[in-house]
């Protein structure tokens, strides 16, 4: 009974997350003329602290059915979204001007206080129309700028504001395809449906295509107001003017909220209502930049290869032309990797870790992949938001199989076949990572519980991720680990000497190459790297995942060819011990990630304040380049363990 309550909560994630599945253009909403239109609130979010708080936190107008949580699947809820029902109202296709919404209790001394921290640390309010975001355009130095969501008020010497009127623009498109059958919406906008039958299809009907806002700060006369209810016309004109502020926050007085709407239709088709959002500042700056990356990248991968095989065909063809007097007399003349021939696939130290390290990083590159390659094709658009966390979580959970039989092939390939301790290598393969990520989300997850954020895991979910952990991907790494233990072994070309080769004094600590190694990996990635901190970090929406996946495809074979020259000069050397070397080779561009970091959190995140915010971006960073340095680190190790293999089953020796 409890496996079929697990499987059955399995499937409804499963089905919860793939319903927020987009493909621009797929879910057209016909409203008819005199429907209304329900805005909903996300958390409010700030640059300044990045811990996200509910809407209804601050003394903000309520509905008046009461607040209700829209269902969000399981990628918002890590992101920290939470979608809640707003009092703002609309009616398809009528202007409407000084609608009153509602006037607050008197600010309490601790309302106030929180009122004007929020305005001192930025925080934005973020509305959401048909699934569309509110817009906001201002203008600097000549140029429009685009913005998501509006501030909750500004501090002018020493004044408070707050932006209590907002005025809202909809962007109509006329609903063309009658015939067209009207299927199920993306995420929010499901409950702004009108329940029009086969009868109304011949109505005219619009579809939102988008959702403007200029917020104001207008001084209302509370005694006006005060036999009014929602929705009813305020007595006086309203003027709303962005560009000055009159509606100051004073401690035990109230807040009167109004808003107007105007519709007005444009020539933005369905398919195309999100460019307004995804059109990024700076657009060709950032297209020049990565084609540079890739030709740089691509023409020093180009060297390295040449170099590489130039050296080991005539290595190679050399050795095998001599007879076998000069042969000999090449030994003793000669150093090099022929030299550590019995030594080279002398088993590492600490080789179950190695492995599982090994199995995890196969695990996070496949769900890397399969993740970035969905988000191209338009499977996890920005539309539909929590999707890319949701598809991450379960291509990571279904690649334990991966993880599972790579772990165990290669610790009994290490092993020279032996099976004992291959389920105690599958098991470890199934917890390390995960081990090590819980460990990090728990303790920044309780800086968050402490400061009363809706960024912090809430505990229900917290529980269904341990389930998902521990019914799902444990049991599939333990799967993958049986038939990791039941595939033959790979066989080495050449026994190991029983008295290891003592590894001669090297001229430069071989660490110190290995540290240096991850500048060209780092050199694929940074420019795209500045684009992803900013989507994280600052807002911004992040799109180019056609270019990202070029990117991780460059990176891949960078780190492969990285790790594969490192190996052959250090065999060159005399130095055996090539397979941790190997793994951190590629693996230390996490290194370089983290100083950037640091770099970015310093010169980008100026603003970011209290100890609380920076402590949560190192702790999310250092998560971030953990990963990359196992995934990184296997691709350098995998490559160099086929090339060792390839290298001495082509030598012939006696």
């Amino acid at each position: 009974m409890g496996n079929f309550g697990i499987w059955v909560l399995t499937i409804c994630l499963i089905f919860q997350s793939g319903y927020g599945f987009y493909l621009p253009g797929s879910y057209p909403l016909k409203h008819v003329v005199g429907n209304y239109l329900s805005v909903k609130v996300n958390s409010l979010t700030s640059i300044d602290t990045e811990m996200p708080f509910g809407y209804y936190s601050l003394p903000f107008c309520k509905p008046v059915e009461g607040v209700k949580d829209s269902a969000e699947n399981l990628g918002e809820l890590l992101m920290g979204d939470r979608i809640e029902n707003s009092p703002y109202r609309f009616k398809m296709h009528t202007n409407e001007t000084e609608i009153f919404l509602c006037q607050t209790n008197k600010l309490s001394s601790d309302d106030f206080k929180l009122l004007t921290k929020r305005i001192d640390e930025m925080y934005q309010v973020n509305l959401i129309l048909d699934n569309l975001p509110a817009i906001r355009y201002t203008r600097k130095e000549g140029f429009m700028l685009r913005w998501t969501g509006y501030p909750i008020g500004v501090k002018i010497k020493d004044v408070y504001y707050v932006f209590n009127h907002l005025k809202f623009k909809v962007l109509v498109h006329k609903y063309e395809e009658t015939n067209v059958a009207r299927v199920m919406g993306t995420g929010d906008a499901v409950e702004g449906l009108p329940s029009v039958g086969n009868k109304g299809s011949d109505v005219p009907g619009y579809m939102v295509v988008g959702f403007e806002v200029v917020p104001c700060s207008v001084m209302h006369n509370g005694d006006l107001v005060k036999n009014l209810k929602m929705y009813e016309k305020y007595p006086s004109p309203i003027k709303c003017e962005p560009t000055t502020v009159s509606m100051p926050i004073k401690e035990g007085e109230p807040i009167v909220f109004t808003y107007e709407v105007t519709f007005e239709e444009s020539d933005i088709k369905w398919p195309s209502r999100w460019d307004a959002y995804l059109k990024m500042e700076g657009a060709k700056v950032h297209w020049f930049s990565i084609l540079n990356s890739l030709m740089v990248i691509t023409f020093l991968a180009g060297i390295v290869l040449v170099i590489f095989l130039r050296t080991v065909r005539r290595d190679l063809t050399r050795y095998e032309e001599l007879d076998k007097e000069a042969q000999a007399m090449v030994n003793e003349e000669l150093s090099g990797w022929k030299l550590v021939v019995g030594d080279v696939f002398r088993a590492p130290s600490n080789p179950a870790l190695l492995c599982i390290m090994v199995g995890n990083g196969v695990q996070i590159l496949g769900m890397a992949i399969v993740t970035i390659l969905f988000a191209a094709l338009g499977f996890m658009s920005p539309a539909s938001r929590g999707t890319l966390i949701t598809g991450m979580l379960f291509s990571y959970m279904i690649l334990g199989i991966a993880a599972g039989y790579v772990a165990v092939r290669l610790w009994r390939t290490i092993g020279f076949g032996d099976h004992k301790g291959w389920v105690s290598v599958a098991w470890k393969a199934a917890c390390f990572f995960p081990g090590i990520a819980f460990f990090i989300l728990t303790i920044l997850n309780f800086l968050l519980w402490g400061s009363h954020s809706t960024g912090a895991i809430p505990f229900s979910l917290f529980v269904i991720l341990l389930l998902l952990w521990f019914c799902i991907s444990v049991p599939l790494t333990l799967v993958g680990g049986y038939f990791g233990a039941k595939a033959p072994h790979i066989e080495y070309p050449v026994r190991t000497n029983q008295i290891p080769r003592e590894i001669p004094a090297q001229k430069y600590p071989s660490w110190l190459l290995v540290l240096g190694a991850g500048t060209l990996p780092f050199g694929t990635l940074f420019i795209e790297l500045f684009f992803i901190m900013s989507s994280i970090w600052m807002g911004r929406v992040y799109y180019v995942f056609g270019f990202l996946f070029i990117v991780l495809v460059l990176l891949v074979v960078v780190c492969a060819e990285v790790s594969l020259v490192l190996t052959y000069m250090h065999l060159c050397v005399e130095d055996w011990k090539w397979w941790w070397k190997s793994f951190f080779a590629s693996g230390s561009v996490a290194i370089y990630i983290f100083l950037y970091s640091i770099n970015y959190l310093i010169f980008d995140l100026k603003s970011l304040s209290g100890p609380v915010s920076a402590t949560l971006y190192l702790g999310y960073s250092l998560f971030m380049v953990l990963t990359i340095m196992f995934a990184t680190g296997t691709v350098g190790f995998l490559s160099s363990f086929w090339f060792v293999h390839y290298l001495f089953s082509s030598v012939k020796l006696d």
